[in-house]
């Protein structure tokens, strides 16, 4: 630390925005071959490759499905948000993986590759002649991992999953929305982003394993067994009563009071779990009566204890501006938040200054603002260089920069099918309508 300086400003000083892109990258020289499709296994791929790696991401003539999937049917530049946001900083490749002669350059490509992902059909793969089993003979190092919705195993093995089956299937939806209604699902694909980022975590287990024993393995993910894995106290709770998790609305069923609550100008997060904290509340509502009968935590998730304090923060919190309810819960000590929107966080101060939303120029699609994952490393930040691209746009610099393909052959296996790029006819397959033909190529 510089003379003078606090904690806060060497910290901000250690991760100053400006210095991103100097900065080295962790891990920078592991390569993914992707052959996924929609968001559970290209939102893995994201992870590493914002953290370096150096993601080759394979489609078929269709594409992914992803370039298809948007919200109100709204493209950017014939991009489509849905494909764009799972797909940062890899390098695009057209290929007919079912084609033998696809099959050569992928084992060519797997031999100076560190990982393979995949999400299709379980055994899709296999039936290629690009199991696990005939991958590791060609680099025993190699690690894959295979994700899908039920496995490579079990009685529903090839069943087709999604984000809301997921949700459902996992026991997520049925305990989510109010006790007067239905089961919701998140409004997010939560199920797919949450299995990406467990996917990563144990990819990057088994490289930090390989480092150690010089062993690949494979890997085999099932999404809704992620679902089940981070439902907090809910398997325990029902194993020991029988009874299942009740949907509960915004109340925390475990912390009381936690909920949401309306004001007269907005709605606010707001906690108070703790003696010193509950006294707070109580004290900014005047209601130290209340504080008296309900200071100890575990007297407030009584059901009906907890339904009368809820019932009496409701009633105050109508009564209050959000940023009011705010100064009390920083004077008196308890928590609360106002229940931001989408463009609220998206032009914080906050976080533009931890750059967790970071601006980079696209060289396809000029200028954008988006998120980039967390953690905020010190040394080897995670960073945004680029976006998606169009089918096929790093043809030649995969098979002839990276697998040493001459021209020749480059252009043989474009004539033969075997490799492609985009559709004129299709849009979102294609660069957008302003490209001049060379921004964003990758040379070498």
């Amino acid at each position: 630390m510089k003379e003078g300086e606090t904690y806060q400003e060497f910290l901000k000083r250690e991760f100053d925005p400006g210095q991103l892109f100097d900065k080295p990258e962790p891990l920078k020289g592991i390569r993914v071959l992707e052959v996924c499709y929609v968001v559970l296994g290209p939102a893995a791929c994201d992870y590493l490759a914002e953290f370096g790696a150096e993601v080759i991401k394979f489609e078929g003539q269709r594409g992914d499905q992803m370039r298809f999937v948007t919200p109100y049917a709204f493209f950017w530049k014939n991009m489509s948000p849905g494909l764009e946001i799972e797909n940062h900083n890899k390098y695009w490749v057209g290929m007919h993986m079912g084609n033998p002669k696809a099959k050569e350059i992928f084992l060519d490509l797997v031999q100076k590759s560190d990982v393979v992902v995949d999400n299709l059909t379980p055994g899709r793969l296999a039936e290629w002649g690009m199991s696990y089993k005939e991958l590791k003979e060609v680099n025993p190092r190699l690690i894959q991992l295979h994700v899908s919705g039920y496995g490579s195993w079990g009685p529903w093995t090839g069943r087709t999953s999604y984000d809301a089956v997921a949700q459902s299937m996992g026991a997520l939806a049925p305990i989510t929305g109010f006790e007067d209604r239905g089961p919701i699902k998140s409004g997010v694909w939560i199920a797919d982003w949450i299995t990406g980022l467990m996917c990563a975590v144990s990819i990057m287990a088994a490289l930090n394993y390989r480092e150690r024993t010089g062993q690949g393995q494979f890997i085999d993910y099932m999404q809704v067994e992620n679902v089940i894995r981070w439902l907090d106290w809910t398997w325990l709770y029902t194993f020991k009563t029988g009874r299942d998790r009740p949907r509960a609305g915004n109340r925390d069923l475990a912390a009381c009071p936690s909920d949401l609550f309306r004001c007269t100008d907005g709605w606010v997060a707001l906690a108070a779990f703790s003696k010193e904290e509950f006294k707070g509340l109580c004290q900014a509502m005047d209601q130290m009566s209340l504080y008296e009968r309900y200071s100890e935590p575990l007297d407030r998730l009584n059901d009906d204890n907890a339904r009368e304090i809820l019932g009496i923060v409701t009633q105050w919190a109508l009564t209050r501006k959000v940023e009011e309810v705010e100064e009390f819960a920083d004077r008196f000590g308890f928590a609360a938040a106002r229940v931001l929107e989408a463009k609220d966080v998206y032009h914080s101060p906050h976080f533009r200054d931890r750059t967790t939303v970071q601006e980079y120029d696209d060289a396809l699609y000029g200028p954008m603002v988006q998120h980039c994952y967390p953690p905020r490393m010190s040394e080897t930040p995670s960073r945004l260089k680029w976006s998606s691209r169009p089918l096929g746009f790093d043809n030649e610099y995969v098979f002839t920069k990276i697998l040493g393909l001459p021209q020749d052959e480059v252009r043989s296996l474009q004539d033969e099918g075997v490799i492609f790029k985009w559709n004129p006819k299709i849009p979102s397959h294609c660069p957008p309508p302003d490209w001049d033909g060379k921004r964003g190529i990758k040379l070498g």
